[in-house]
């Protein structure tokens, strides 16, 4: 384990080199800048060059690059001319709601996941599973932004049983937990319903080939009930594919709820980097760009940990 930590954590680096490399190079190719936002459309040419030789931005891509990276190994994250605050207090503002709405989604998603997988396993070929299937068909075809626009209009506009948008903070002063699950209910809804149609598949197919294997006839003959059958054994097996897929779309999950929280006005890091991209604010962006990067390794290194657990060869291997 510690020899494929340490490879993990060569080419882990390496690929946040090559993240953040691409993301400079776009925000450097990408016509406007931090200055003309800041200044606004009407600015002059010269107080534009100003102000970026103020922020360092006439500087070539390679120098700022690498006084990046000096900053940040000193602890340094940056400063948002933008927003006129660290970017380390902005990711602190940010990071916590986008925590739990990305959490509970995804919980909820890898919870109904495993339940519907095993029903459509045991009832493969049935009606029951033809309809499943066409549930995640409707649902993994619909865009995420949609379906987040159906639920408001449902739920806030013609039922108003909950907020179409907004959240508090958590670190607010007056946080009020139950206004804040109430503005939680329809973006999670949107995103573990989205999470669900996509991972449901992947336990379903596994789930159906695991009741056909010799271990289920054993245990069937042995008298095991079915419930334990599926319970014990078959949702044990089955799971590893789910695990695998979690771990490698953490980037997708993240990605998905930029755009949940874009519609339902959620403050959280995929509503900051909107912002970020929209207002050119690079030292955010690039910040948000490398957390995403981490999850994702983080992700894979825990989806082989998990998988070790569940199956015993996967650790001889």
């Amino acid at each position: 384990m510690v020899a494929v930590l340490g490879r993990r954590a060569v080419s882990s680096l390496s690929s946040i080199l090559i993240l953040t490399s691409l993301v400079f190079a776009v925000a450097e190719l990408t016509p406007g800048g931090p200055a003309q936002t800041i200044l606004g459309l009407h600015t002059t040419v010269a107080a534009t060059k100003a102000l970026n030789h103020a922020l360092g931005l006439d500087r070539p891509i390679y120098i700022q690059y690498l006084t990046w990276w000096g900053h940040l190994l000193q602890g340094n994250l940056g400063y948002s001319p933008i927003q006129h605050q660290t970017v380390i207090a902005l990711i602190g503002q940010y990071l916590g709601n986008t925590a739990v709405l990305d959490s509970v989604s995804l919980v909820l998603a890898i919870l109904l996941s495993l339940g519907i997988g095993i029903v459509q396993g045991a009832n493969a070929g049935t009606w029951i599973s033809k309809a499943i299937s066409v549930g995640q068909f409707f649902l993994y075809a619909m865009p995420i932004f949609w379906l987040g626009i159906v639920l408001i209009y449902i739920f806030s506009v013609t039922l108003n049983w909950l907020p179409s948008g907004g959240a508090q903070n958590l670190a607010a002063t007056n946080f009020q937990l139950g206004t804040y699950i109430k503005h939680l209910i329809l973006p999670a809804s949107t995103l573990t319903l989205i999470f669900t149609s996509f991972f449901s598949r992947y336990m379903g197919t596994a789930a159906r080939l695991e009741f056909q294997q010799a271990y289920v006839t054993v245990a069937v003959a042995k008298g095991a009930t079915p419930t334990r059958i599926a319970l014990l054994h078959v949702m044990r097996n089955a799971a590893r594919p789910l695990v695998t897929m979690v771990g490698l779309f953490l980037p997708w999950i993240f990605a998905g709820g930029v755009v949940v929280e874009e519609v339902f006005n959620f403050p959280g890091l995929g509503y900051l980097l909107w912002q970020s991209a929209l207002d050119h604010d690079y030292s955010v962006l690039i910040v948000i760009v490398m957390i995403i990067g981490l999850l994702t390794i983080i992700g894979n290194l825990l989806a082989d940990i998990i998988n070790s657990m569940l199956d015993v060869r996967v650790r001889y291997e």
